[in-house]
């Protein structure tokens, strides 16, 4: 499957802002009483990239009679690191959604592993979804993922902010209760290794969806996605 859901148009929800900033909002469908699904976008954590390609699957899981809130948060640009902005960004969209719904945290990519951070952090999340997560960021740095990625985005190596990883990488942090990844074994955008690597370490359930690439997982259209949506309605059971 291509990128090409990147930019299909899909129509936008109500934009709510948690904070003072433009980048403060959650953007929500009103889609039922199913249970609440926060949905943070990808992109490698960089400002380039914002929540607008994820609206195919906001509408998709709506139409299915969830409410989805998809987050928006301040991101790495030329020169900023996304620390600590994006975390505090993070936690404080979660503070603010309503609290009448059970709740799952489900990102892409870099929106995986701030998914996987944030459950890791918050009791009152049922159950995280990642989908094709940075789910190490240790190797995610070693590896140059994005041409410095994971660089940019914590200022840094390991090395020099050991704090920050500590702080950061899901690696280092509890597994989430109720925690499913899926990666497509095709992905060649975030290694599939990194969701095998974290699912050996904490025992999360690991889907790996067979001949699928970095945005299958994303995409409503795609073969890919009646299996997405599945895993995402067993956390909610």
């Amino acid at each position: 499957m291509s990128d090409e859901v990147l930019s299909r148009w899909a129509p936008a929800g109500e934009t709510v802002h948690y904070g003072p900033l433009d980048e403060q909002v959650v953007e929500y469908w009103h889609g039922g009483s199913r249970g609440l699904i926060a949905f943070v976008h990808g992109g490698f954590w960089r400002a380039a990239f914002d929540r607008a390609h994820v609206r195919p699957l906001c509408n998709d899981l709506a139409a299915r009679g969830f409410t989805v809130a998809a987050v928006e948060y301040r991101r790495a640009s030329p020169g900023v690191p996304g620390w600590p902005a994006t975390f505090d960004d993070l936690d404080a969209a979660l503070a603010a959604l309503p609290g009448e719904l059970p709740l799952v945290v489900a990102g892409h990519s870099a929106g995986g592993h701030l998914a996987l951070w944030a459950g890791s952090r918050t009791p009152r999340v049922a159950g995280v979804l990642a989908l094709a997560p940075v789910a190490d960021l240790g190797t995610a740095f070693r590896e140059d993922l994005d041409e410095g990625a994971v660089r940019d985005f914590l200022g840094g190596s390991p090395e020099e902010h050991p704090e920050r990883y500590a702080a950061a990488d899901p690696m280092r942090l509890p597994v989430p209760a109720r925690t499913v990844l899926i990666h497509g074994d095709a992905d060649d955008e975030v290694p599939p290794a990194q969701s095998r690597a974290y699912a050996k370490a904490t025992g999360a359930r690991l889907v790996e969806l067979p001949g699928a690439g970095h945005y299958a997982v994303i995409d409503p259209k795609s073969a890919e996605w009646p299996t997405v949506v599945a895993e995402l309605e067993s956390l909610f059971g």
